[in-house]
């Protein structure tokens, strides 16, 4: 488009690729997220020396943030995105399920009001049944979402949500709707000018997810043809009820016969990359065209979908200890290429991950005419993909191609974390080729996960390490308590998830080596747990 970009980094992404690559970059502050990439007024002041016209909010951060839509246009700069009042009435998504309602799209049984303690969310278990979601309003991507399978659960499971909810989004309001065990995740795209035309951009089935965040994505989804169409309808509907003008998404639950509205996303995301491998629009460019004010130029009818793509998501943790953030060097890093094959990637050799932000390194995607050929290209290009020096989902992904239910497309949302558990490998078992490795046969399945490893919290050892670098947001235990096996005794974030760490075994505390708000490596020791003693009899 001849427009020149102009990058911005924390202290943690000066070396990161998009720094490298952009026209220009401006440092904006340290680390934390807080100080950095969610300072609005420290990003409009760089846009504003950096002479720039517009700002493009990305995947996530302010991308949903009305207050900070409302500034970028009063400080005279272009917002790359909705307008502010349709950020707001999908951002709280309390107000998004009463506007669904209000323009007759179907939405998962739930409340429209908050719950404020656990009264609330019994109440709730016991209006729309068990299991129960415990879901942050302001949240989106699986953060500040907690699932509750016995009324016994719903106090930690709401704790947990309030939890994450204020650390991700600074906003710890909660709701409750009844958790689908295994729907179907089919989202919309949909795209829209500011004179009054709206479109989608076909449907995405999105439904293998670990931690309710996505890892394998493919479009169209397999869905009966009437569903797709009442689907496709409502969407537009949606966009048109908050008069919605950018590049967004439609997000729905789809269980039996019926599908849900789950929420909008009032941005570009992650998978727009296998809509337009299917489209062959540029869901970017278009999304800037309309933030200048220029009209789509075309209809409903002008937009064709050709042949199947799918989306592998590269993240940097470990499938073989439960998704574990894995931060690090990567020291060997190799994409493969070919007709069909896209990467979308931050990854280089020599770069070293941080911990402050998501695990997302990479995307991998395909495209080919046939569902059936569109997976042989993604086992293909997975087999060629090299990332070193960090565990991956790669070897994860690989594995999915060989999966029945992935196969005849009939995996749902509790798919994916089932079938990873039996992927990893067993105490005393011998560690497995990478999958990284070229085929040396015309065929070969998928390894197991990972490699014979050292558990970091043995029995035999009386301390709970930390399994990861991160923060320590809250520490549950005192010098003295008797705690019993499986109990929380910690709470560490890394790379943008809460990590719950458990006692292994029961005890007491005999001693508290870290403290809330401290950071903690790898391997440190959090608390020191003695065994009960027996007596003397």
């Amino acid at each position: 488009m001849g427009i020149a970009t102009v990058a911005v980094y924390s202290d943690a992404d000066r070396d990161a690729l998009h720094v490298a690559l952009a026209d220009e970059a401006y440092r904006i502050g340290p680390a934390p997220p807080s100080q950095s990439y969610l300072d609005g007024e420290r990003l409009i002041a760089c846009a504003r020396t950096a002479g720039a016209e517009a700002i493009h909010p990305g995947y996530g951060f302010l991308a949903e943030n009305a207050a900070f839509a409302r500034s970028v246009v009063a400080a005279g700069l272009t917002w790359i995105g909705p307008h502010a009042d349709a950020i707001a009435a999908m951002g709280d998504k309390l107000r998004a399920r009463q506007a669904m309602r209000d323009a007759n799209v179907p939405t998962v049984p739930g409340g429209t009001e908050a719950i404020v303690d656990v009264a609330g969310a019994r109440a709730a278990a016991e209006r729309y049944g068990l299991p129960l979601a415990l879901k942050a309003a302001a949240g989106g991507g699986g953060k500040g979402l907690r699932v509750a399978t016995s009324m016994e659960e719903l106090a930690s499971a709401l704790e947990s949500a309030r939890r994450e909810a204020q650390a991700y989004f600074k906003n710890d309001t909660i709701y409750a709707e009844h958790y689908l065990e295994n729907p179907k995740h089919v989202e919309l795209q949909v795209l829209a000018d500011k004179h009054g035309n709206v479109v989608h951009v076909g449907d995405r089935d999105c439904s293998l997810q670990r931690r309710h965040q996505k890892l394998w994505e493919e479009t169209p989804a397999h869905i009966p043809d009437r569903m797709r169409e009442a689907m496709r309808e409502a969407g537009v509907r949606a966009a048109q009820a908050i008069g919605y003008d950018s590049v967004g998404t439609v997000e729905c639950l789809v269980s039996g016969d019926a599908f849900y509205f789950l929420e909008m996303n009032t941005r570009i995301q992650v998978e727009h990359t296998i809509t337009e491998m299917v489209s062959g629009l540029d869901l970017v460019r278009e999304q800037i065209r309309v933030a200048a004010g220029e009209p789509l130029g075309y209809g409903q009818n002008e937009i064709s979908f050709r042949g199947f793509s799918i989306e592998g998501r590269v993240n940097a943790e470990d499938p073989a200890a439960q998704f574990r953030p894995a931060p690090g060097t990567i020291t060997a890093y190799r994409e493969p290429g070919g007709l069909g094959i896209r990467v979308d990637s931050a990854a280089y050799a020599g770069w070293t991950i941080p911990p402050d932000y998501d695990s997302l390194i990479a995307k991998l995607i395909v495209w080919a005419p046939t569902r059936e050929n569109a997976i042989a290209r993604m086992r293909r290009a997975l087999d060629e993909y090299v990332v070193e020096g960090v565990p991956t989902t790669l070897p994860l992904l690989r594995a999915l191609c060989d999966h029945p239910a992935v196969a005849d497309a009939s995996y749902g949302t509790a798919t994916l974390e089932p079938f990873a558990a039996t992927l990893r490998p067993e105490a005393g078992s011998q560690p497995h080729l990478p999958v990284s490795m070229p085929r040396v046969t015309s065929h070969r399945t998928a390894p197991r996960l990972g490699a014979t490893r050292k558990r970091t919290n043995s029995s035999d050892s009386d301390d709970v390490r930390s399994p990861m670098h991160g923060l320590v947001i809250e520490l549950a235990v005192a010098k003295g308590d008797a705690v019993s096996e499986g109990q929380v005794v910690a709470v560490i974030e890394a790379m943008k998830m809460m990590n719950e760490i458990r006692a292994h075994r029961a005890g007491v505390v005999s001693a508290v080596h870290a403290g809330a708000g401290s950071s903690v490596e790898n391997g440190s020791p959090l608390v020191t747990i003695l065994r009960p003693s027996t007596g003397s009899g």
